[in-house]
C-alpha cells in the first residue's frame, strides 16, 4: 500500500498585529523632519514581516521567529528592521552606512557617501522589553535617542495561540551625556552606559506613542 510523501499540513491560527493610530502623541517634538506616520508605518512593516514570516513557519509545524530568536538577538533584528523602516518612510533620513556607525540614522547628505563612524546629525534607534524605555548603550553621548518597547508573549499555550508581537512605548529625545551613567562591567564585560533616573524622565517627556 502507497503512502502519500506529503508533509502534514497545520492549521494557522495567528493574528496579524496593527499599529493603533490613536495612541501616538500629537504633541510629540519631532527632529530631522519626521512625523509621526512614520513611525507607524516603520512599525506596521515590522508586524507584517513578523506575519508573514510566522505563518509560513508555524504553517510548516515549526515555531514562531518569535520563539526561536533569543532575546539579543531579537533586540538586533527589530533595532535593524526599524532602522531600515523609518529610513525608507522618513524625509530626510537615511540609513548610516558605516558598519556599527553612530547614530543608526542621520540625515541625507551631510556625510560623505552618507556614512559616519560618529556622528551627531540623525538619530540613534534602540528596542528594549522593559516597560518605560531603559535600555543599555554603548556608551554616553550627546544624541537624538528613539527607543521602542516591544512584548512579546511567550506564555500562552498552546504556543500557536500566542499573541504576535508588540510594539507598546516608543520614545523619542535630546540626550546629552550628563543624562548618563555608567556601569560597572567585569572583567570580560563591555562596558555600557545607561541614561539614569533624572534622564529617562528627560526621555519619557516626549514619548511618541503608547499603548
Amino acid at each position: 500500500m502507497l503512502r502519500s510523501t506529503r508533509s502534514p499540513r497545520y492549521i494557522t491560527v495567528l493574528k496579524r498585529n496593527s499599529v493603533n493610530s490613536a495612541k501616538f502623541n500629537p504633541k510629540a517634538r519631532l527632529p530631522f523632519e519626521l512625523r509621526l506616520k512614520d513611525f507607524e508605518l516603520a512599525v506596521q512593516d515590522v508586524y507584517d514581516f513578523f506575519y508573514d514570516v510566522n505563518a509560513h513557519l508555524t504553517s510548516k509545524g515549526l515555531e514562531r521567529l518569535d520563539d526561536m530568536l533569543r532575546p539579543a538577538i531579537m533586540s538586533g533584528v527589530l533595532s535593524d528592521m526599524l532602522t531600515a523602516s523609518m529610513a525608507k518612510h522618513s524625509r530626510t533620513l537615511t540609513e548610516n552606512r558605516y558598519f556599527n556607525g553612530h547614530p543608526d540614522l542621520i540625515v541625507k547628505g551631510v556625510y560623505p557617501r552618507n556614512e559616519i563612524k560618529a556622528g551627531s546629525q540623525g538619530v540613534e534607534i534602540k528596542t528594549t522589553r522593559k516597560a518605560g524605555g531603559a535600555v543599555d548603550t554603548h556608551g554616553a553621548r550627546d544624541q537624538w535617542m528613539c527607543v521602542f518597547v516591544y512584548a512579546i508573549d511567550s506564555s500562552t499555550e498552546p504556543a500557536i495561540s500566542r499573541k504576535p508581537l508588540t510594539i507598546t512605548e516608543i520614545y523619542l529625545n535630546e540626550v546629552t551625556t550628563e543624562d548618563f551613567r555608567k556601569n560597572a562591567r567585569s572583567e570580560l564585560g563591555t562596558r555600557t552606559a545607561t541614561l539614569h533616573r533624572q534622564g529617562m524622565e528627560k526621555l519619557r517627556t516626549n514619548w511618541i506613542y503608547k499603548l
